[in-house]
């Protein structure tokens, strides 16, 4: 049985403990704000820039434009870029997305198709190494998370990808990241890069449950100069880079939201913990008490 000495032991690591996630939680808090407006004001550029590349994708002839667009015409190499924290203590912010990551390997490499990771932070470096260490090509460390994320990050990222396609080597590309909903809601997402995914423009179609009867003119066509091929091999490798900082962004966030609501509750179980070890520490004190007056009282009546 724990001696008096050990629960008072235990009960000053628990509250030095408690004093170590509080202080934690503050900090990602201080840090939450800043990264969730950068996140925040990300997603309508990178959004209507996807929408924009989609309409003047849609002028296209099927078939031709550039192959960032079209792609390489094959489906047997795949670069999975994977974007996580470079730290811990962020409850399964980061196994949930590696989990992800690890099961579209396994399903792709089951499939028989060739695949490369590129690694976006040090969580994702380490934990896929255990599993498929030989399809990590390039990996990322602080970018995320412990400073400003600046776009010069993900043109790195970006020039990686953009070498591999250039060299023959990708004929699909997807991003993974965790996608910055609300400080409590993060959900791990796959986006597919390469080629370019055509996405809904949301102001199409915002008024038909309004009224069923409204008629509409059609669109007007656009003119472009130049030409919308010229256009779109300019432009979609900007998109990429726009896609890759926001997720890049909406980690940063993600991240600091996850370990403050971690902290804040590893916080409240010291709290608990604390209160049940206070509670035993005292029922044995007391027991040990009354052992020690029951031998005293015995003592005196044997005399």
């Amino acid at each position: 049985m724990p001696s008096l000495r050990d629960y008072r032991d235990r009960i000053s690591s628990v509250k030095s403990t408690k004093k170590i996630t509080s202080a934690m939680k503050m900090v990602a808090a201080a840090k939450l704000k800043k990264a969730q407006d950068q996140a925040e004001a990300s997603q309508p550029y990178a959004r209507a820039m996807a929408q924009m590349l989609s309409r003047v994708a849609a002028g296209v002839t099927a078939g031709t434009g550039p192959k960032l667009l079209v792609g390489t015409g094959r489906d047997e190499k795949y670069l999975l870029v994977v974007v996580t924290s470079d730290r811990g203590l962020a409850g399964a912010f980061n196994a949930n997305l590696v989990r992800l990551a690890q099961q579209e390997i396994t399903r792709l490499q089951g499939e028989g198709k060739q695949v490369k990771v590129v690694c976006a932070g040090r969580k994702a470096r380490d934990l896929i190494k255990r599993t498929h260490k030989d399809a990590i090509i390039e990996s990322f460390t602080g970018i995320t998370g412990g400073k400003n994320v600046d776009y010069a990050d993900a043109n790195k990222i970006l020039e990686v990808i953009m070498s591999e396609f250039d060299k023959g080597e990708v004929d699909v590309c997807h991003l993974i990241y965790n996608e910055f909903h609300s400080v409590l809601t993060q959900r791990p997402r796959s986006q597919q890069l390469i080629p370019f995914a055509q996405v809904e423009d949301s102001n199409v179609n915002d008024n038909k449950d309004k009224d069923d009867e409204v008629s509409r003119e059609p669109a007007s066509p656009y003119a472009f100069e130049p030409n919308e091929e010229e256009i779109l091999s300019r432009l979609l490798p900007k998109n990429m880079g726009v896609q890759i900082f926001r997720a890049l962004l909406d980690s940063s966030a993600g991240e600091q939201a996850a370990r403050m609501t971690a902290m804040d509750n590893a916080t409240r179980n010291a709290g608990e913990r604390i209160k049940d070890l206070t509670l035993i520490y005292n029922r044995a004190r007391q027991a040990y008490i009354t052992k020690e007056l029951i031998e005293i009282i015995s003592g005196a009546e044997a005399v």
